[in-house]
């Protein structure tokens, strides 16, 4: 009985060292939740930048290959930049009719002017966050031409870049 009474009266809280313990613990689960939270958001940035260079490398090479197959005619500037750009494409429909499209950078945007005629053109872009673009044509005697194209989104450890070529076939001239 006196060592029930010894032990019950001896006990009436944590020791430091079990504090210490309990706390180190704590900041370890705790320190764990934050960066699978941090890891989250970051993995969701990233993701989201990713696609969103995709979606602007496959604008420009939706736009540039629709163009480029149905020209007869593919022309860099001249002087030629040594990127190839601005470059025009032209070619003409079954009554005659002249249709011209003209691309060009401009800050990191593709822009694309198409006019029909000699009409006023209509002016777009067609993408966006374009950091590297090269466009080589060969001789034009029914041969490709080779766009090349780089679009990075994002910024500090969320950066992300995407790169595409695309090889166009136009059409024969007639």
């Amino acid at each position: 009985m006196k060592i029930r009474k010894l032990l019950k009266s001896n006990q009436r809280g944590f020791t430091l060292i079990e504090l210490l313990v309990a706390i180190a613990i704590s900041g370890l689960i705790a320190g764990g939740i934050t960066m699978i939270i941090f890891q989250v958001f970051d993995g969701n940035a990233r993701t989201s930048n990713h696609m969103m260079a995709v979606s602007q490398v496959q604008n420009a090479g939706y736009w540039v290959s629709h163009d480029g197959q149905q020209a007869q005619n593919v022309e860099p500037e001249d002087p030629p930049d040594p990127d190839g750009f601005p470059f025009v494409l032209t070619w003409a429909e079954w009554d005659g009719t002249v249709n011209e499209v003209t691309y060009t950078i401009v800050g990191n945007d593709l822009q694309r002017s198409y006019s029909i005629g000699g009409g006023v053109p209509n002016q777009a872009t067609v993408a966006r966050h374009i950091t590297s673009i090269e466009v080589v044509p060969r001789p034009f005697n029914g041969g490709k031409f080779t766009f090349t194209v780089t679009a990075s989104v994002g910024t500090g450890s969320q950066v992300q870049n995407e790169t595409r070529i695309y090889e166009v076939t136009p059409r024969p001239g007639v």
